[in-house]
């Protein structure tokens, strides 16, 4: 056993010290040099002699801690003597009670010797008698001390020795306690300086209330570095004026909120706002602390992490807040980031965390992948989000185009061979050309309803043509209810064909001309087309349908036609298919072309007609009526 490095030994002694005070030699046999007593003393234990004498005797012991004991002050005063003249560094008392068994208190004699000590630890001092304790001891024998800890002792205020007889003292650990502002920094202190070499110092879990009190205080402290002040109730007031010096804080469970940012020291290379209401960060935030580089802000309310954060954070931890994903942008703004810690955030398992759960490098996350779970969609909450899968193809965009764009070019050329196949370039003719007679008919339905028409077409054809008119044209047009005026049938007996001809345009709603070679080579062709377009031009500029029987060039017509060349150019014509399918269509396109003018309107021009032409007998006008 003589290469034991630590010996912790759970037994209480109490009833035989002399067991304790041999046990101490055979420990000193070893290479032991840290010695950890448990329970050594219970409750209300009466000690007699000096059972820790053997202590002066045992150079290798350095670490010295005593754990769950019940110490009286006269107990202590002895103990403690032993401790200082042995070659104990670091003395720590965990859980102690601490009585005073004599009237005088804890009076504690100057040594005239070197001591060695340099860390004294009181980390939970329960106090068996309801008073201030009385102590007594010279704080210059601790002038090498370089670290001190008194946590959870009830402390309210620092003795003023303390502040100034510690020269060497270089963290100092008061959390726990019950110190506020005025407590720490006492009015009745008077001081010449205060903790020379202090580099850490830890108030947290106390009651300290004013930033900017403490703000201005710390300036004393030349060397201080680190500052904790965490679990207190600091409130934020008036401005703060940090030193230069103080690179760490910790504000950590204290209801600060957003505003935090403006009170802080735009030195500060680290800074612990854990739990301290914040819901929203901002680039603005960090643009304060350009030597920022360990931020903690867990359990929060931080819904989104803002892109181009930090160029200088290396460590970020926004746990425990309501992160529902971390975009790619936001990391690409953190380029020096080594550490994120995330977890316990409301994450949304879906695209939106795709390159987080597959690209991002998880050597960043001290937390994966125990802390990452899914928490939306429903279907997968609670589902580690190590385990979740999705495809790369529906989340990423550019690969989406990539592949939709030869399909959508295929499906395109699929339905373009089949429109081209199923003649859908001339049924997409007809339908323009159906609605643009609807659009013409609802602008000129105000200038129709003050005009009276007896026709709705006058059919100009050629005499070789005529079949086709009176098998097809004819019956199709009049079986639907459409009045057409033909020459063969209309003309009046015995007036000039010139005026017939001039009647029956102007009578009629529109001139449908049915063209063809026989047409063009009509000898009345030329006046009924010339006196159509000057009606046009008068009236109606769309009065005017040309049906094309079979195809007539252009540029085949005879030069006193050249405003017929003009027209076919301009206006649209129907083209007579071979094809019953499209037979169909062509009739549903005339007949909207022609009917238009209202029946009663019609019936009514008759009427006219019939009172004012002297020929007619009065016997025949009440049959029209």
């Amino acid at each position: 056993m003589k290469s034991l490095q630590k010996i912790t030994l759970k037994v209480p002694f109490c009833e035989n010290f002399d067991l304790l005070e041999n046990l101490l030699e055979d420990v000193n046999e070893t290479q032991t040099t840290d010695l950890e007593l448990v329970n050594v003393l219970p409750d209300l234990c009466n000690v007699t002699g000096d059972p820790f004498r053997s202590l002066r005797a045992m150079p290798l012991i350095k670490d010295f801690t005593i754990v769950n004991t019940w110490i009286n002050s006269s107990f202590f005063v002895l103990f403690l003597k032993n401790v200082l003249l042995s070659n104990v560094r670091t003395l720590t008392f965990v859980n102690v009670t601490y009585n005073e068994d004599t009237a005088e208190g804890f009076r504690f004699p100057t040594l005239n010797h070197t001591i060695v000590l340099r860390s004294l630890i009181f980390d939970g001092v329960n106090h068996y008698q309801y008073r201030y304790p009385s102590i007594e001891i010279s704080v210059d024998m601790f002038s090498k001390m370089d670290y001190l800890k008194f946590s959870g002792t009830g402390m309210n205020i620092v003795p003023c020795k303390v502040m100034s007889s510690l020269p060497s003292l270089e963290t100092l650990d008061l959390s726990n306690n019950l110190l506020s502002d005025t407590g720490f920094w006492w009015s009745g202190c008077s001081y010449t300086s205060v903790f020379p070499k202090l580099r850490h110092l830890s108030l947290s879990k106390n009651r300290f209330v004013d930033l900017s009190f403490i703000a201005q205080h710390t300036h004393q402290m030349k060397y201080l570095e680190t500052f904790d002040l965490s679990f207190n109730s600091i409130f934020l007031d008036k401005p703060c004026f940090w030193p230069i010096h103080i690179t760490s804080l910790s504000l950590s469970n204290n209801n600060l909120g957003n505003k935090v940012f403006s009170f802080l020291s735009q030195y500060l290379q680290q800074i612990d706002l854990s739990k301290t209401g914040i819901t929203a960060l901002t680039q603005e935030d960090l643009l304060q602390f350009p030597m920022l580089t360990h931020l903690f802000l867990s359990f929060n309310s931080i819904k989104v992490i803002p892109t181009d954060l930090s160029h200088t954070l290396v460590s970020l931890y926004i746990d425990q807040n309501s992160i529902t994903s971390i975009s790619r942008e936001s990391l690409a703004g953190l380029p020096s980031l080594r550490t994120l810690k995330a977890g316990d955030n409301p994450f949304v398992c879906s695209c939106d965390s795709y390159w987080f759960m597959t690209a991002l490098n998880k050597s960043l996350l001290p937390d994966w992948p125990l802390d990452y779970t899914c928490s939306t969609p429903p279907s997968v909450a609670d589902l580690p989000m190590s385990e979740y899968r999705t495809s790369r193809m529906s989340c990423e965009a550019w690969l989406q185009a990539v592949v939709a764009l030869p399909v959508t070019m295929l499906i395109v050329l699929a339905l373009c061979s089949a429109f081209y196949a199923c003649d859908g370039v001339w049924y997409t003719k007809m339908l323009w050309m159906w609605i643009r007679v609807k659009r013409r008919g609802q602008k000129q339905a105000n200038l129709l309803n003050n005009t009276m028409f007896r026709y709705h077409s006058f059919i100009s054809y050629s005499h070789q043509d005529s079949a086709w008119v009176e098998s097809k044209l004819v019956p199709s047009l009049e079986g639907a209810g459409i009045s057409l005026c033909i020459h063969e049938r209309d003309f009046v007996p015995g007036q000039w064909i010139v005026d017939n001809i001039i009647n029956c345009v102007e009578e009629s709603y529109k001139t449908l001309f049915v063209l063809s070679n026989h047409f063009v080579q009509s000898e009345w062709f030329n006046y009924e087309l010339f006196f159509a377009q000057h009606r046009a031009i008068d009236a109606q500029q769309d009065s005017l349908v040309f049906i094309l029987l079979e195809p007539i060039p252009t540029n085949s017509l005879p030069k006193k036609f050249l405003k017929l060349r003009k027209l076919l150019m301009q206006q649209t014509y129907l083209e007579w298919p071979k094809d019953e399918r499209k037979q169909q269509v062509f009739w549903v396109n005339l007949r909207s072309m022609l009917q238009v003018a209202d029946h009663r309107i019609l019936k009514d021009m008759a009427l006219e007609l019939t009172q004012s032409a002297s020929l007619i007998p009065h016997d025949l006008v009440p049959l029209l009526k």
